[in-house]
């Protein structure tokens, strides 16, 4: 995922909004399906990483990304 955001905003903040709306969205439209494979009260660990990319444009960061070999290779 690649995003901007403000800089006053702490990036474990940031994260954490993004797992728990993102969850409450995957449990809500996905309600059936994902209780047949997860029942935990929680969906994401509160594990993440992230990293900057300062110096280089959204394309060249598209670009370099998508030339990485996928796990399976």
């Amino acid at each position: 995922m690649c995003s901007s955001y403000p800089p006053d905003v702490e990036v474990s903040k940031l994260v954490n909004n993004l797992k728990t709306v993102s969850s409450r969205l995957i449990r809500k439209e996905f309600h059936e399906h994902v209780n047949q494979f997860y029942n935990k009260p929680v969906f994401w660990t509160g594990a993440y990483f992230v990293a900057s990319c300062g110096g280089v444009t959204i394309e060249q960061l598209k670009s370099y990304v998508e030339k990485q070999s996928s796990p399976d290779n």
